[in-house]
């Protein structure tokens, strides 16, 4: 893939995934990335936040279907401590609605579990860098397949916290919401992309988000972009 990040010291990853050949597998496409070290591996939801507590790893590769523990309420656990690792959630992509509740827990994104090795090398550290790894064709596609159960509920709540946002704060989310990179929207309202940055990072902080696909979700759930996506894209 282009533009490919490389750290400057290792990424410390810790696999979750109850099949100990799925596990093998990761630890074994991994080792052959001189940036990348597996610091643990754990067999179910339950065994990542010891272990993310003594291992501190950047990047969590976290399966959703483990025993006693689901790898989505391992996120939400995980992902409310102060400094917690970045999480990647390993789906099928029968699990839309799955990964929403994951994305909106705080997850930095998902990867299919047939995706190449170095596309999951790439991804793990664009999010150790603090790039989400879903693209926004992508986000968009699953936000338009989740059931539409309690939508009216959800759009009250999004807006209400949206309401926290100034006009200009809003017309930016608006346009991450839509997918738009920091130069388009930069183009698009006449602002410098340092300005964008800035009022990106203002909208997370005020909204107490952690990264764009966040922000993109609350501004789906408040219906503020119409059709969400082009099935053709």
């Amino acid at each position: 893939m282009a533009g490919v990040i490389v750290p400057d010291s290792p990424i410390g990853v810790l696999i979750a995934d109850d099949d100990p050949l799925v596990r093998a597998g990761l630890v074994m496409m991994l080792g052959g990335a001189p940036d990348i070290r597996v610091l643990a591996q754990a067999g179910d939801g339950a065994e990542v936040l010891p272990l993310a507590g003594r291992h501190r790893p950047d990047v969590v590769l976290m399966d959703i279907r483990m025993p006693v523990m689901d790898g989505l309420a391992a996120t939400e656990a995980l992902r409310a401590r102060d400094g917690a690792p970045e999480v990647i959630v390993l789906t099928t992509f029968d699990a839309d609605e799955h990964v929403l509740r994951a994305l909106r827990a705080g997850a930095a994104g998902f990867l299919l579990k047939d995706t190449p090795p170095s596309e999951i090398v790439d991804a793990i550290r664009r999010v150790a860098a603090g790039h989400p790894v879903l693209s926004p064709a992508v986000t968009r596609r699953l936000i338009a397949r989740v059931a539409e159960d309690g939508r009216d509920r959800r759009r009250a709540r999004a807006g209400e916290r949206l309401s926290r946002l100034n006009d200009r704060e809003r017309e930016v989310a608006v346009a991450v919401g839509q997918g738009r990179p920091n130069a388009e929207i930069g183009a698009l309202l006449h602002l410098s992309v340092p300005t964008v940055k800035t009022h990106v990072s203002s909208i997370l902080a005020k909204l107490g988000l952690n990264n764009r696909v966040q922000i993109a979700l609350l501004v789906h759930d408040a219906g503020l972009l119409g059709d969400p996506f082009d099935p053709d894209d």
